[in-house]
């Protein structure tokens, strides 16, 4: 079960990143971005510099970068790996290979016949030169593709979903030898209770067995992946609204079709009230269910992006100001900053497994739980 829990967020969360990649749109071309920073004073640049640091940690990629060196003629080498460009054009079909092709959206590939160009990791039908019109809003108006690239957000996924596995899995067979746990037991043991006896439990009832193991799943998930986003990669997964979308998904996808009737009963036709009031409170209640998983997908997604970029605004203050004072304050308040995130990963797969708990027990909820005029002790 828990293996197809993993798989199920994998498929979701793989293709919808696709979907959702984040769009800068104040330019189009790389060229025009190397002629509008000539025109820019030494600040200007390093604000545009900055905001491009900022930019290639906190959105997606369709190559792995773990580091980029800036060389004196301006140009940029890029230590890394390329991953999998996968797209479909109504014209021309299925298209696959590298990323390294477009050379970090410097080159245009032709592929059957057609020309390509990525621009701010978004694949376009251009010409040979590589051409992009852009509208008045600054927005690119060539033809998109249907991006299924393997995109940094979608291996780290991939990375994640298999270590999981493999953890669980080996779990799983040191408990068949031994109710004592060994070796990963022996870490993942008290977290696994924590989950069942202060989460599952308290907020499902009786039923929290089902939900078991989805709960520690989303919870492993969420954890795993934010305690990656800190590492100096670029990796924000779970800062890609795509994700936690997809994730919110899942948990309202779930309590629907576990609700019991009294859950029903209580959205469309609430106990203990007057018809009229059961009336008004009827479109309220409908439009709570969707309101719960989108306080979900916001909070979580909000969060880890926050965390992201006001670290990564400090570390560019630091080349920013370019003094003693900025080199001592600014680490200094990253340092800070980045225990905060540490707890601040923890607490929001905590804070998602809860409220996906809470919103099971509120599907899974009996009429015995409810006084005489209706209310819920």
């Amino acid at each position: 079960m828990l293996k197809r829990i993993i798989l199920v967020l994998g498929f979701f969360s793989i293709f919808s990143t696709s979907f959702a990649q984040h769009e800068n749109t104040n330019t189009a071309v790389t060229s025009e971005k190397s002629e509008a920073k000539s025109s820019l004073s030494e600040a200007e640049k390093t604000k545009q510099e900055n905001k491009e640091f900022i930019d290639h940690h906190v959105l997606d990629a369709h190559s792995f970068d773990i580091m980029t060196i800036k060389n004196d003629d301006g140009t940029e080498d890029h230590k890394g790996f390329s991953l999998p460009i996968i797209f479909y054009d109504k014209a021309n079909g299925f298209h696959a290979f590298m990323s390294s092709k477009f050379h970090h959206g410097e080159e245009v590939v032709e592929s059957k016949g057609a020309f390509y160009k990525l621009a701010h990791e978004k694949i376009y039908k251009t010409d040979a030169a590589g051409t992009l019109t852009l509208n008045k809003e600054g927005h690119v108006e060539n033809e998109k593709v249907l991006d299924l690239s393997i995109t940094k957000n979608v291996l780290m996924i991939l990375v994640t979903s298999i270590m999981l596995v493999l953890i669980f899995t080996s779990i799983a067979r040191s408990y068949k030898k031994s109710a004592v746990p060994s070796g990963a037991g022996k870490f993942f043991e008290p977290i696994i209770v924590f989950v069942r006896d202060d989460i599952a439990k308290p907020n499902i009832g009786k039923k929290y067995k089902k939900y078991m193991s989805f709960l520690l799943t989303i919870f492993f998930f969420i954890l795993f992946l934010n305690v990656f986003g800190l590492l100096p990669f670029g990796i924000n997964v779970t800062g890609n609204i795509a994700i936690t979308f997809s994730l919110a998904l899942l948990t309202f996808i779930i309590t629907q079709f576990t609700a019991n009737g009294n859950y029903w009963q209580h959205i469309f036709w609430m106990p203990g009230l007057p018809w009229w009031m059961k009336i008004v409170m009827m479109p309220i209640e409908v439009i709570g269910v969707f309101i719960k998983p989108f306080a979900l997908m916001i909070r979580l997604f909000a969060n880890m992006s926050a965390g992201h970029i006001v670290m990564m605004s400090l570390i560019a203050l630091i080349f920013y100001f370019k003094n003693v004072i900025a080199g001592v304050a600014f680490p200094f308040l990253t340092f800070v900053i980045y225990l905060l995130e540490i707890l601040v990963a923890l607490l929001q797969a905590y804070i998602f497994t809860l409220l996906s708990a809470v919103y099971f027990g509120m599907a899974n909820e009996e009429h015995g739980h409810e006084g005489e005029e209706g209310m819920v002790h």
